[in-house]
Parts: C-alpha cells; structure tokens; sequence
C-alpha cells in the first residue's frame, strides 16, 4: 500500500529541495579572497596626503568617469567654498563567511566634509552606489549603505563604512540581505601602502584597503529559505573568518565649483 504523505510535510519537502536547488553548487568553502590590484599610477606621481586646497576637477580622469550628482545637501551655516564633495570608486574582493566574491561590481561612494560653524570637523553621506555581482550559480550578491559612515581617517583606520549585502535569487525574496541598518556590516579599513597621486589637475588619488577583523550577522527578509541560507553561507560568521580588500580610486571638488546648488 502506498503511503500518503500529508500535504503539509509534502510542502516542507519541497521547501526542502527549493533550498537545495538555490544553494547547491553557488559556493564553496572560501580561499582567501584575493587583493584586488590597486589601479596604476601615472609614472612619477608623487605619494603624499591628500590635496587640501581644490582644483578645477574635471569629471573625466585618468581613472575614468567619477559621477558628482550623489553630493549631499551641507548643514545649515557653513561655508560651501570650504566643503567639498568626494567620490570614491571601489573595486573589491569579499569574502564573507563561506561565501568567496573575488570581484564585487563597482561601487561609487559620495561623501561631503568640511569645517562646521563651530569649527569641529563635520560630514555628510552622500550614497553607495552599485549594480549586483556573480556570487555562484544564479546567485548574485549587491553592496548597500549600512547607516554609517565616517571619512576621516583616526590614525589607525583610513575610514569606516557600514555595509549590508543584498542577496538576489529567483527563489529568495526582494529584501534578502545579509545584515540590516540596525545590525549592520561594519567595515573599518586599515590602508596597505601609499597613497599615489595620479594626477593634480584634475585631483586623482588611489589607494588600497582592507578589513579582516569583521563579523557577518545572519541573513535577513530571506523569507522559509533563511535557516538553510545561513548554514550554507556559514552566517553568522565571527570576526576574523571574513574579509574585504578594495582599491580606491578618489577625486574631489569643492561644492564652489558644482555646477548646481547644495
């Protein structure tokens, strides 16, 4: 006699095997994820902080198109002639718990800083920018802002970015992610090298950064397939089993030259 299966185990089967067909085979136990090679420097380029006084930026560069239209609004009262508005492209490799991103698309990141009334130094995030990338099989894994983000650099870390990672799948739901704003990615970069000028006019810097000291909280908004997600991707993962490593490419303009108001 054939056993009949209830029809509310018989769902959860197929839950079952859905889960499999996602993760199967979209990754595998994570190498080190490769350092990304920081773009060339033009020949005699000097190395030196960053350019304080602002130049006639041009939005083509050496580097390629950097894209202004993310400059935020400045806070009340301050001197838009002494803020400027910054843009970073970033290439990247993340490893992030079991899963292993040797190349993350592109992401442009826009910030604005300058002096405040009081004379304290202060910034304002502009947006993160990026399109999804392979992450294995037909999944594909897209970078977005964390909440938080700070520019200056505190002698040890060049700069800090709360980070959640959008996770797209035909069978996973549209807010899939790892981490949300309130439990976030929180990425601290320490610098690898110089920085290198690769050109003044207009302003072009680049520089290599990583970070291997962050947790990974587990997936959110990823709907029936979470728990098997996680265990497959190894979320949450500890500090010290993840890694993002980046070259930067970064210009600047002072918000005087924007060619709209803010």
């Amino acid at each position: 006699m054939k056993q009949r299966i209830p029809r509310r185990f018989a769902a959860a089967l197929a839950g079952g095997a859905a889960a499999v067909a996602l993760i199967a085979g979209t990754t595998a136990p994570a190498a080190a994820a490769p350092s990304p090679a920081p773009p060339s420097p033009s020949s005699g380029a000097p190395s030196g902080p960053f350019a304080e006084t602002p130049t006639d930026a041009s939005a083509e560069t050496p580097s390629g198109p950097f894209d202004f239209r993310d400059c935020p609004a400045l806070p009340p009262g301050v001197d838009a002639a002494k803020w400027r508005c910054e843009v970073f492209v970033m290439r990247s490799s993340l490893r992030i718990g079991a899963l292993d991103v040797p190349a993350l698309a592109p992401m442009t990141v826009t910030n604005a800083e300058g002096p405040l009334p009081d004379g304290s130094r202060g910034q304002v995030f502009g947006a993160l920018r990026a399109p999804t990338a392979p992450a294995g099989g037909r999944l594909r894994i897209q970078p977005q802002y964390g909440g938080h983000a700070d520019f200056y650099p505190d002698g040890v870390h060049r700069g800090a970015l709360d980070m959640t990672f959008r996770l797209v799948h035909p069978l996973l739901k549209k807010g899939c992610a790892i981490g949300t704003e309130n439990d976030p990615v929180k990425l601290r970069f320490v610098q690898d090298g110089d920085t290198e000028w690769v050109s003044k006019e207009p302003p072009v810097v680049t520089f290599v950064v990583h970070d291997s000291t962050f947790a990974a909280p587990r997936t959110h908004g990823c709907g029936p397939l979470a728990a098997p997600l996680d265990r497959r991707l190894g979320l949450p993962a500890a500090a010290g089993a993840n890694a993002l490593s980046a070259s930067a490419a970064y210009t600047f303009r002072s918000y005087a030259q924007l060619p709209y108001g803010r």
